[in-house]
């Protein structure tokens, strides 16, 4: 393994008589979405104020690259802040600023730009973050998923090597935190910076990382693959894993990802055992944001569950079928091979209507397309890889038309 771009060792933190930190080791891969997770009170956030500078260890250190920051002169130390950008949890945005001025922000404070550079890379991140035609707008007339998209924005103008985020779905609902994972992860694919999430949404954050890395007694007591921390047997993860969960989607019912996860493993059994062939499926609702922004939040979501009910008909009682993202749909497809998941989705396509989907013509013209992306699971391979697989560009997709 290469050498790990921030280095946590043996780090001890205390507040008065509270000791916070005790002993915490932690490396954090360059270009990859690092994951803390852990009990209230562990800790999580503290650990993240170490990293980027605003709290001091009293004993260990902290390595960039390789070099402990205790040792780095007051230039180096400077240079090292400005690869950094920080995500707060409540988005922190300005109502009295617009849009594009709480983008600006952090170029007008920290560098000594142009107002046509700043302007330049403010346009820039507006596009990449898909929020042209907001900039005027200030935050009050935003959706709080475009408030995040916004916060988003401003923490990745300095265009930054690591960014940091606090608890970023506190206080969403359901599907909104699914939306703040999958942008969070898009745009880390698409960017490539280096993401720290500090979380406690289980499953759900398992699915945009590469490492998880959980805080227990102030250490860390386990950093590996979500994959690993699942398949783990220690009876404090387990206890903490399964303390988070929930058995259903609070929304509307369906079964969590988790679910789906568990209908995966007993289809690999069939696989593995009677060479049952199995798929999955991912179903994108694309231009779901327009309705939302024209519409409402409450709208777009009745067309996505009458969707969602659509294609559950579709379905047998062995497959599973649940939520993935704002705008997604995941499904597990029993004795389904590739070519009959491709059969699924063409079918799917002909025989889903508009009228099945929208109660009333919400504006004259308005369709809504829908991506599949599918793949057949090979005996060994884990639920994350053919995931991935089905989620890939490389990947045949079907796109039809829902008007």
């Amino acid at each position: 393994m290469t050498e790990p771009l921030i280095q946590l060792k043996d780090v001890h933190k205390s507040f008065g008589q509270q000791h916070v930190l005790k002993g915490a080791s932690l490396s954090i891969q360059k270009g990859e979405v690092t994951s803390i997770i852990g009990g209230s009170g562990s800790g999580k956030s503290v650990l993240l104020k170490h990293l980027i500078g605003l709290a001091k260890p009293d004993s260990g250190e902290i390595l960039i690259e390789g070099k402990p920051i205790g040792s780095m002169s007051k230039k180096e130390r400077k240079a090292l802040k400005q690869k950094f950008s920080y995500m707060f949890q409540g988005s922190a945005l300005f109502d009295s600023m617009t849009v594009s001025e709480n983008i600006a922000l952090p170029l007008k404070e920290k560098t000594k730009m142009t107002s046509t550079t700043i302007k330049k890379k403010v346009d820039e991140k507006l596009q990449q973050l898909e929020l042209q035609g907001n900039e005027n707008k200030n935050p009050s007339q935003l959706s709080g998923g475009m408030k995040k998209r916004v916060a988003l924005a401003r923490a990745l103008v300095t265009d930054p090597e690591i960014v940091l985020f606090d608890e970023p779905t506190a206080g969403l609902d359901p599907v909104k935190k699914n939306a703040v994972h999958n942008m969070i992860s898009d745009y880390q694919r698409k960017l490539g910076f280096t993401a720290v999430v500090v979380s406690h949404e289980i499953p759900d954050i398992f699915y945009i990382s590469q490492s998880i890395a959980m805080l227990y007694e102030g250490k860390i007591w386990f950093q590996g693959k979500p994959e690993e921390i699942q398949q783990s047997s220690d009876p404090v993860i387990q206890n903490f894993i399964l303390g988070l969960e929930s058995n259903n989607d609070e929304m509307n019912g369906m079964a969590t990802t988790k679910k789906t996860q568990q209908r995966y493993q007993e289809a690999m059994v069939h696989l593995e055992r009677h060479k049952i062939a199995f798929s999955l499926i991912i179903l994108t609702l694309n231009n779901l944001d327009e309705l939302n922004e024209k519409l409402g939040f409450v709208v777009s979501q009745t067309v996505l569950r009458n969707f969602v009910s659509a294609v559950r008909k579709k379905i047998s009682i062995t497959d599973s079928c649940s939520m993935y993202g704002l705008n997604k749909i995941m499904l597990v497809l029993s004795s389904t091979n590739l070519e009959q998941a491709r059969e699924f989705c063409t079918k799917l396509a002909k025989e889903i209507r508009g009228n099945n989907i929208v109660d009333v013509q919400p504006y004259p013209g308005f369709c809504f397309t829908v991506s599949a992306g599918f793949a057949e699971a090979q005996k060994g391979s884990s639920f994350r890889e053919v995931l991935k697989s089905a989620e890939s560009s490389q990947n045949i997709f079907h796109e039809f038309r829902v008007c």
